[in-house]
């Protein structure tokens, strides 16, 4: 007599799977409280400094997108009978020597200040990483001739290289942002270049290399992504100084022309009034402190967190 098979007998698999799916373990798909309590502890697991960045940052993008609309007074208009008012319910920062809120001042210039900084930083990081990489790879005369150029840069301050072109080339948004990629690029070269080096010495390169894979391919799919989080921890502290050389330059006369102002056109404005009214000089710098702040402690954060996995 054949004996007849029970899957849920002759397999504890099977048997353990029509249990589970009888109480509802088993393929239960998870419900949204449970989603959210998963992205909260993720969340949590972030360094303090990530999320107090990230917060700031998205706290300064909104405000500054949303300047136009709202933004409570033209940045321009002045009301010369309402000059140097303290803050009050019409205008909540006051008012400047001619009459100008301050608040939609500190608003319009923060939108060319970050931006000027953004698109500098950017244009340094992009043209420097690529050039360093690229110096890495070749090993020959052009990594010696970038090398010797970058040596003669860093021996001047970037300030002084940039009011260099920026008194030769004059003022102006273009101006500026070239004479600030041109003296900011070099740490990118440097660091991309040392980063490459250390990673191109890894088995999985000369495995790549080997199997005759080009070299655009092994720099975007290898390199690349190896060098990514130092160069963007890197990217975030030199937004920081940026900005900060940025308002200098704007302070020095050598940075946007009027009407339109910066935090540091607000500065130089403001100081021969500051014992008047301490506000025109107290609010830009605090501006370009705490958006430098945010920009260095995400930066920080996002470069201690893969860190932090990687030991766990």
């Amino acid at each position: 007599m054949s004996r007849v098979e029970n899957p849920a007998v002759d397999n504890p698999a099977v048997d353990n799977r029509a249990s589970g799916a009888l109480d509802g373990t088993v393929g239960a798909v998870p419900s949204p409280g449970a989603s959210r309590i998963r992205g909260l502890r993720r969340l949590r697991a972030w360094p303090w400094s990530l999320r107090l960045g990230l917060f700031g940052v998205l706290a300064v993008v909104l405000v500054l997108l949303a300047t136009p609309w709202s933004a409570p007074f033209d940045p321009a208009l002045q009301d010369l009978s309402n000059r140097l008012a303290p803050p009050g319910v019409v205008h909540w920062l006051g008012t400047d020597q001619l009459g100008r809120d301050v608040l939609s001042r500190l608003m319009w210039g923060g939108r060319f200040s970050v931006t000027i900084a953004a698109i500098t930083l950017t244009i340094s990081a992009v043209f420097g990483t690529l050039l360093g990489i690229v110096c890495a790879r070749t090993k020959g005369a052009l990594d010696e001739f970038v090398m010797r150029v970058s040596d003669v840069l860093l021996a001047f301050p970037e300030m002084i290289v940039a009011m260099f072109l920026v008194s030769i080339l004059g003022a102006g948004y273009g101006t500026l942002i070239l004479a600030l990629a041109v003296a900011g690029w070099t740490p990118f070269a440097r660091l991309a270049r040392a980063l490459a080096l250390e990673i191109d010495s890894r088995d999985f390169i000369e495995a790549a290399g080997s199997l005759g894979f080009p070299r655009t391919f092994i720099i975007l799919r290898h390199l690349l992504p190896n060098a990514f989080s130092p160069l963007l921890a890197h990217a975030s502290v030199r937004f920081g100084h940026t900005l900060i050389t940025v308002g200098a330059l704007s302070f020095l006369g050598l940075g946007v022309a009027p009407p339109d102002s910066d935090w540091g056109s607000m500065l130089a404005d403001g100081l021969p009034y500051m014992s008047r009214a301490a506000g025109l000089v107290i609010y830009p710098g605090l501006a370009i402190f705490l958006t430098a702040l945010a920009v260095t402690l995400a930066g920080r954060g996002i470069n201690v967190r893969p860190r932090r996995q990687g030991r766990s």
